[in-house]
């Protein structure tokens, strides 16, 4: 399963900081601390993490003190019982996100940077951002807004919605957001699960050169969430409209004079709502605690991206997926937050590379698959843009290849910092992640988080080193959901992390913990393939397959026949103008054969216009599966869930033939 792809081998040693930049970091000071309060020696990286999942109150009562959340000692209660589903964290402590974001963003300067797609830049200070915090706040307040009150967001990622994120927090009330690229269906499927008391919503977005007008759809969101009581109106596309009685406009809600006041709540208490993808049945309405992202984003993103108060830091990503959540969690530490409004590669593929230039980035997060794109684009930003400023590349959303991990170096800078992240919205953050004290290898995630005891599981439940086996995560975190929304007896929780190992949060992916303490993901454990009793994630197909130049993309699944025989076919997208005909078939099976194995060549190559995908960008491997093997559709996902339903198509027809076969 650890065959070389071309050129770049997995594990093949592509960077190493310097013994400055270590001493420099963050997580060093962090761990300098740690010696000197908690008398703990960790001479290297594996030995503070053994410690901070051998002792999760020391270690979390650490990190409390480091950031100072509460003052410089802390509380002597961290964690009532090491138990999971139910771990109770500083028991009696009371926080405020959005008070200790504020406290900790320079009052001058460009805190937050918002660019759209057609180069549209504006600037907000830390005094302009309290500012508006503090006046959104109080409107929410004079709305009948508290501390367990929905505020709900249909809004791209943009200025307004970081500033109504933190005036509801203030507030003590909950926060849940939407991207306005979402259709109606799936918006309801999600907020009338929560019941918001307020609706802050768009009229409109732009995207690759597109206008789209949102305001018939804002008012079947009125219609259809009779829980809301106030709906606040941002302006993007036409001009400000507010109505007293109705609606009221964004500068309304940002005009009232008023003081910075925060609602301190229970560290257990709720902050944000973010659902899971829906794909099949309604989201998981999964609901994340004040304190634990509070002590989980200060951990992950200044001790393992090294992000601070020198930082400009960006994450393309839209407010319906988890990484604007952790985008947001920049202010946390200081940084400067760059929004991008946008498609990614629109006016072309170079977008994204050249804000980095043009905005004197330090830190850009982006998917595996935009780096594939840029790759396949013949993209090399080092040669065309000064990219000094660049300490970090960031990239997440789906395993990212030997191949794309060398394209970085050889293409965008030979001395940055290449972080692979690997974890969920269920976690909101990420538990396999980078580390400024380790080297960069070719498709290999750096280590496993502080505080995050993942492990890989064999079949019979042992933990296991450089084999593939089941994740999961053996002790609590604190940003673990406190609950789902609606689940009164937490019965769907159960079933969702833990039924498989009661007491152990089971994630669903396949992982691969190596010997020298890095990681590697091979995709969906639930979607597995396994052929001649050989098991395989499909990440590994994905690799061989979407290393080829001509392959934008594919999909693969294994079909269940049956009389318990199966087959699987493999879809491809391929670039622009080309077909599929015996020689490139020939080709994507000889590459599967040899960087994989023989037992997992595909039985059907067939090329297809796209790949359906969830909202969130994620391929849809198991609704596709199901779907080949006969069940209906509508049993098998919701088409509000998926980002372009109109790629179902081709596989819908073979289904058909399947069928009639």
């Amino acid at each position: 399963m650890n065959l070389p792809q071309p050129g770049r081998a997995e594990g093949e040693l592509l960077w190493q900081p310097t013994t400055r930049s270590v001493a420099q970091s963050q997580l060093f000071s962090f761990a300098q601390m740690v010696r000197r309060t908690h008398q703990v020696e960790a001479p290297d990286y594996e030995a503070l993490w053994r410690w901070s999942t051998d002792d999760l109150a020391q270690f979390w009562s650490a990190v409390w003190r480091h950031f100072r959340v509460g003052g410089s000692s802390a509380p002597d209660v961290v964690l009532e019982a090491s138990v999971m589903p139910g771990a109770r964290w500083f028991p009696g402590q009371s926080v405020n996100y959005a008070e200790y974001a504020l406290e900790h963003v320079a009052p001058g300067g460009e805190v937050i940077i918002a660019i759209d797609e057609d180069g549209r830049r504006s600037v907000t200070s830390g005094a302009e951002l309290r500012r508006q915090v503090a006046s959104f706040a109080a409107f929410l307040r004079s709305s009948g807004v508290g501390v367990g009150d929905r505020v709900a967001a249909y809004l791209p990622n943009i200025q307004e919605a970081v500033v109504a994120l933190l005036g509801t927090a203030a507030v003590g009330a909950i926060w849940s957001s939407c991207s306005p690229d979402f259709g109606e269906r799936a918006v309801l499927d999600r907020f009338q699960q929560i019941a918001p008391k307020v609706l802050v919503a768009v009229d409109g977005y732009r995207y690759a050169g597109r206008a789209y007008d949102r305001r018939e759809v804002v008012g079947r969101l009125m219609a259809e969430l009779p829980s809301v009581e106030r709906v606040v109106l941002v302006s993007r596309l036409f001009q400000e409209e507010g109505d007293a009685s109705h609606s009221t406009s964004w500068s309304q809600a940002i005009g009232f004079e008023a003081d910075l006041e925060f609602e301190r709540v229970g560290f257990n208490d709720p902050l944000w709502i973010v659902y899971s993808s829906g794909t099949t049945g309604l989201p998981k309405p999964i609901v994340h605690s004040q304190g634990g992202i509070l002590l989980e984003h200060l951990k992950v993103l200044a001790l393992h991206a090294d992000l601070g108060q020198h930082s400009r830091f960006f994450w393309f990503t839209t407010t319906g997926w988890m990484m604007w959540n952790y985008l947001v969690g920049g202010l946390l530490v200081g940084a400067s937050v760059l929004l991008y409004d946008g498609a990614p590669a629109w006016p072309d593929p170079g977008r994204l590379w050249r804000l980095i230039a043009e905005e004197r980035l330090t830190h850009f997060g982006t998917s595996a698959g935009h780096i594939g794109a840029s790759m396949k684009a013949g993209l090399r930003p080092r040669g065309e843009l000064d990219l000094d400023s660049l300490r970090f590349i960031g990239s997440t959303g789906s395993p990212l290849s030997p191949q794309g991990f060398g394209w970085v170096y050889e293409a965008v800078k030979e001395d940055v910092w290449l972080s692979s992240l690997s974890g969920g919205t269920d976690l909101c953050t990420a538990f396999l992640v980078g580390c400024p004290w380790l080297p960069v290898r070719a498709g290999v995630i750096q280590c496993r988080a502080l505080g995050a005891r993942v492990e890989a599981f064999d079949h019979q439940g042992r933990a296991v080193t450089d084999q593939v086996g089941e994740l999961v995560i053996t002790e609590p975190m604190p940003s673990m959901p406190i609950f789902l929304w609606g689940d009164h007896d937490m019965e769907r929780y159960r079933l969702s992390y833990f039924e498989q190992y009661p007491g152990i949060w089971r994630h669903g992916d396949w992982i691969k913990i190596r010997s020298d303490g890095g990681a590697v993901i091979y995709g969906r454990s639930d979607s597995t393939i396994n052929r001649h009793g050989v098991r395989m994630g499909t990440a590994e197909i994905y690799r061989a397959v979407e290393d080829m130049e001509a392959v934008r993309d594919s999909l693969v699944v294994e079909v269940m026949r049956p009389d318990g025989t199966s087959y699987m076919p493999l879809f491809v997208v391929l670039g622009d103008g080309m077909e599929l005909d015996d020689a490139l078939t020939a080709e994507v099976k000889a590459r599967v054969r040899q960087q994989v194995s023989p037992r997992h060549v595909p039985d059907l190559v067939l090329q297809v216009p796209a790949i359906p995908k969830t909202l969130s960008g994620k391929k849809l491997e198991i609704p596709i599966k199901r779907i080949l093997q006969g069940e209906a559709p509508e049993a098998t996902m919701s088409l509000e869930a998926i980002q372009n339903p109109e790629s179902l198509g081709p596989f819908l027809a073979l289904a058909g033939r399947l069928a009639g076969s």
